[in-house]
């Protein structure tokens, strides 16, 4: 039968899938949620570990990433497993991989192995700090990019020592750019006739994310610290109590300052000089905080948010997740989207296509559920997929 298709954006493009735990399947899942058909090849049952790196197949982690594929067993520690994936090869068009740098090397699937084979393969490998270089052997953890990339050093309150993001912001940007190199690869091959080989790593995605941060280290030698809720630039921009709870505040410019202030019911803020420009209210943020404080606590979070988004000035609730997930907003958008198939949702994809729309469209597959379906497709007779099978390769 053929696949379940989430898109017809990508639906020429066949993707062999070697990743796994995060910023690997992370990457892959942006391209099989457009269309893309992707084989996921994993350990044959006996031979995988009693502890799988990636959690449990029912898990929610591993329902959330391996969604839209279809699952190939294949054992690429034997002989006779390197050269069927060496036949896929041939027919593929993506390979994506986030094994240590070495190991591919060792199993003699690396891209200088592969290109050999298919010249128009484009190669995907993420690492935890690169393919070659001083730290290339060390094993990769999100949390460790987290220190190294600089973004613990400006997380947290000031003085509370460093503290990592609440999600793994390493992995999953470091998958999101080997998906968006993919793209631009397979775009580039479509001039050129050739492949290449696409890297990235956890460290090298997490240093870029420090954007504006890095840039004012870069240009003016600036190293930010921790500044808890407060925007470095944007004076008042943080959070504060309300009556009920807790709500965000962001001003940027003159003309929003005053407008929240007029919002606020306290417009002789504006007149008062130690307020009257951005310079002057970073000088004296915390007085101005504690002032904003005091006018907060005499309302609830909802009646300033409508208030203060009214006037124009940028305002919002601070949710948990459950909140998140119930605000008409969030659901207008389709952030949750029904797996087809299944009784759950998992979250869509974060941008729209008007003509080519993504869907969940299978969840994650049985461990080599397609197997005889997949190899049928890249042109293996019966007898020789039975072979495969009495042999353990599969």
């Amino acid at each position: 039968m053929p696949a379940p298709q989430a898109s017809t954006a990508l639906k020429r493009f066949t993707v062999l899938d070697l990743t796994r735990v995060r910023s690997g399947p992370t990457c892959v899942r942006q391209l099989a949620d457009w269309g893309a058909n992707v084989v996921k090849i994993e350990m044959p049952a006996h031979l995988e570990e009693a502890d799988p790196m990636g959690g449990p197949r029912d898990g929610a982690d591993f329902m959330n990433l391996h969604r839209n594929k279809r699952s190939l067993t294949l054992n690429l520690k034997s002989p006779e497993g390197v050269a069927l994936f060496r036949r896929l090869v041939a027919k593929a068009d993506v390979v994506v991989e986030n094994f240590r740098p070495d190991v591919k090397d060792r199993l003699g699937i690396a891209y200088a192995d592969l290109k050999k084979i298919n010249p128009r393969i484009v190669y995907g490998s993420i690492s935890g700090f690169g393919q070659d270089g001083p730290y290339a052997k060390r094993p990769g953890f999100d949390q460790i990019a987290q220190g190294m990339g600089g973004l613990m050093s400006v997380t947290g309150l000031p003085g509370q020592g460093p503290v990592r993001a609440g999600i793994p912001l390493a992995d999953l940007t470091a998958g999101l750019f080997c998906a968006m190199g993919i793209l631009t690869a397979l775009l580039e091959r479509e001039v050129s006739g050739e492949g290449q080989w696409v890297q990235t790593s956890l460290l090298q995605a997490q240093s870029f994310m420090l954007d504006f941060q890095a840039a004012r280290y870069l240009v003016k030698g600036e190293v930010a610290k921790q500044a808890g809720n407060n925007h470095p630039t944007s004076i008042p921009t943080g959070v504060f109590r309300t009556k009920d709870g807790y709500l965000n505040l962001a001003t940027t410019g003159q003309a929003i300052w005053e407008r929240c202030a007029r919002a606020l019911g306290a417009e002789e803020l504006i007149a008062r000089p130690e307020y009257a420009k951005m310079a002057l209210r970073s000088q004296n943020r915390d007085k101005l905080n504690e002032e904003l404080q005091a006018i907060f606590l005499q309302a609830t979070t909802a009646e300033w948010v409508e208030k203060l988004n009214a006037a124009g000035v940028p305002s919002g609730p601070i949710y948990a997740i459950d909140q998140m997930f119930a605000d008409p907003q969030v659901k207008h958008l389709g952030v949750a989207r029904p797996v087809e198939g299944a009784d759950y949702s998992l979250m869509g994809q974060p941008f729209a296509m008007s003509r080519t729309p993504s869907r969940i469209a299978s969840p994650p597959p049985a461990r080599g559920a397609q197997n005889d379906e997949i190899l049928a497709e890249f042109g293996l007779k019966d007898d020789e997929i039975a072979a495969l099978r009495a042999a353990g390769t599969i």
